[in-house]
């Protein structure tokens, strides 16, 4: 007997598309998210290149449809401790993390969040905005759940007082539950991080203010942002003399990345473009070694950044300091010129940061990974949702660097992989199955 046909590891873009390719079918799937919320990456972003659609009208409609869809469960603030093998299917080790609120009862009112008088750093807002110590993750989060951080209350109670609910939904007592299903198969949808701002000691570290990571630049130009506009985080100010470094971290062997992470030439010249429309005036350049334009209207999508007025230029910063007035100072190689060392100063330098993996795969299962920690992909070009082990399959950036457009691709095919792996197994599976809430 099985839990679930499938489960799905992530709840990013990529586990949504795989949880709705397969629940279309009539399969029973467990969406399970590590996050408070599905979404993934792909809903903190402004917009998505080459097109400029606005990324959350995209990923907003599909978090909602896999949330009311009737053969889909969602475990969200969960994460997977172990997969095994048992036969043809498999028993997944999921370890629920306290909210310290009930997720029955909860009603998202919010009104715990405006009554908490604890202001932190906030973690969607990749640490420029602020959050409460208990609060609903975003505005679009789903579930519409508030989560209490433990570490962050002063337990004042104000939260419990003006909890609307009967009982009342705050649960401080609330632990920490381990349980095991059983699936027919599973989906890894891990998704992927990006490398901290102080990765790289030539750019002093992180600790330069005005220095940001492209996540914390892609908050700063949506609508529903921290700031509500472009500014220095240092200061606020509106930057006139902005510089997108490509390559920051990736193409380094120094720092153990020698791949290309293969949208950071798109992503920042995405951002430039929205940078010119949100300040005309400003003077913008990107620093790249190569601008790599591989797909469908990428080529023309760099060129009219060009044409906008972007400066490119094809140059290797080696070392950034700050200026009194905490302007930076970029140390650079021109490659295309005479190769001599020259330098340049911005009020504000955005960093192309690599794309790393999301979580260390080999501590849930033992699935062959590649030297940088993604999934091995059995057989990448013919059938890239393959992995070591017949009947776990894998989509999206969990085993590469990709855009969005290859990661529902992937993601198709890895459910197409989970549907024929079940059916060959199962005599009948919606017989097979249990029956009842999970």
């Amino acid at each position: 007997m099985i839990d679930y046909h499938a489960i799905i590891v992530g709840g990013g873009i990529a586990g949504i598309e795989s949880a709705l390719n397969l629940a279309n079918q009539g399969y029973r799937v467990l969406l399970v998210e590590k996050e408070a919320s599905i979404g993934g990456n792909m809903i903190a972003l402004s917009k998505v290149f080459p097109t400029l659609d606005c990324a959350s009208c995209i990923t907003t409609p599909k978090m909602s449809e896999v949330a009311h869809h009737e053969n889909i469960d969602i475990f969200t603030y969960t994460e997977v401790k172990k997969i095994e093998k048992d036969g043809s299917n498999f028993k997944v080790t999921i370890l629920k993390k306290p909210r310290y609120v009930n997720e029955k009862t909860c009603i998202g009112c919010r009104k715990c969040e405006e009554n908490c008088p604890v202001y932190v750093k906030h973690e969607y807002e990749r640490d420029l905005g602020a959050r409460k110590a208990i609060c609903i993750p975003f505005t679009t989060a789903i579930p519409q759940v508030a989560v209490l951080n433990p570490a962050d209350c002063i337990q004042c109670g104000k939260c419990y007082d003006v909890c609307p609910t009967e009982p009342k939904s705050i649960d401080f007592n609330q632990n920490p539950i381990e349980e095991i299903y059983n699936a027919g198969s599973v989906i890894m949808a891990t998704g992927y991080t990006i490398t901290p701002v102080d990765k790289k000691k030539e750019y002093n570290n992180g600790t330069f203010k005005n220095v940001v990571t492209s996540f914390q630049f892609e908050r700063m130009l949506a609508p529903s942002g921290p700031f509500g506009f472009v500014m220095r985080p240092g200061d606020g100010k509106t930057p006139k003399n902005v510089a997108f470094i490509l390559c920051a971290h990736s193409r380094d062997k120094s720092l153990g990345i020698p791949y290309c992470s293969r949208v950071c030439c798109m992503y920042s010249i995405k951002q430039a473009m929205l940078l010119s429309g949100a300040v005309p005036l400003a003077d913008i350049t990107v620093y790249y070694m190569d601008i790599r334009a591989f797909g469908k209207n990428y080529e023309q999508f760099y060129r009219n950044a060009e044409a906008m007025g972007i400066n490119f230029v094809k140059a290797k910063v080696a070392k950034i300091t700050e200026e009194a007035n905490a302007d930076l100072k970029l140390y650079i190689e021109r490659i295309e010129e005479t190769g001599k060392p020259d330098t340049v100063v911005h009020d504000l330098v955005v960093l192309a940061n690599a794309i790393i993996p999301a979580i260390d795969h080999s501590k849930i299962l033992p699935i062959e990974i590649d030297e940088y920690g993604f999934i091995k992909q059995e057989h990448q070009k013919d059938d890239p949702a393959l992995t070591s082990i017949p009947g776990i399959y894998v989509a999206g950036v969990a085993s590469a660097p990709k855009d969005i457009v290859d990661v529902i691709a992937e993601a198709g095919n890895a459910a197409m992989k989970a549907s024929n792996y079940i059916n060959s197994n199962l005599k009948s599976s919606t017989e097979k199955i249990k029956q009842g809430d999970k």
